[in-house]
């Protein structure tokens, strides 16, 4: 091996080195702005912990407390053994601009002490003009898909993204469904079958 070899070899090492130090210093970058910004996003959503302060903002209940079996379909959403809970939507907001800051849907969990606060949702129709899925804090939505009836009208083809804030997912904070969250309480519980998939950019 020549001199000009082992230099050539030594210098892409420590270029090697250099980019990777880089790309580590620039996702734990990253990861901590998500966090801020989850941290944010926590406090300016504390005041709905009351539902009726929801409600006032146009924040509507679709009544049922969606769960899911596990069950795995072909050409359907995989959604791991969990509930989603109860969601409260508001509608004026589906289709504006992606806003980290105000999720379209709060996701509460009938108690025996009534509705709490776990969780949060957004939602983005697909349109002709979707080049590729949305994203927020770094996570890729998941879909399209149909909307999820019969809360939601199957024509509502979209994608989503769910963040559960105030309570702990051991599948993770942006999984869909969470078995921590239970339906057991609600007056209207509803076991869906997953969710089918649609054509779209993925």
């Amino acid at each position: 091996m020549t001199r000009t070899t082992r230099l050539g070899r030594c210098g892409v090492l420590v270029l090697t080195g250099v980019i990777g130090a880089w790309l580590g210093m620039a996702t734990a970058q990253a990861e901590d702005a998500n966090k801020a910004d989850i941290e944010a996003l926590k406090k300016s959503l504390a005041k709905y912990e009351d539902y009726t302060a929801a409600i006032r903002d146009l924040y509507l209940s679709t009544v049922g407390c969606v769960h899911y079996s596990g069950e795995k379909i072909s050409g359907a959403m995989d959604y791991p053994e969990g509930a989603m809970g109860i969601h409260f939507v508001n509608v004026p907001s589906v289709g504006q601009e992606l806003d980290p800051m105000r999720p379209n849907v709060l996701i509460y969990e009938p108690t025996e002490k009534g509705l709490h606060l776990v969780g949060v949702e957004w939602l983005v129709p697909l349109t002709p003009d979707t080049k590729e899925p949305p994203k927020l804090f770094g996570q890729v939505f998941q879909g399209p898909m149909e909307g999820h009836y019969p809360l939601i009208p199957k024509e509502f083809v979209h994608y989503d993204l769910h963040a559960w804030l105030f309570r702990d997912n051991p599948n993770g904070m942006f999984s869909p469904t969470n078995p921590n969250v239970k339906c057991s309480e609600a007056e209207f519980p509803m076991l869906e079958k997953p969710t089918k998939m649609m054509p779209g950019p993925m």
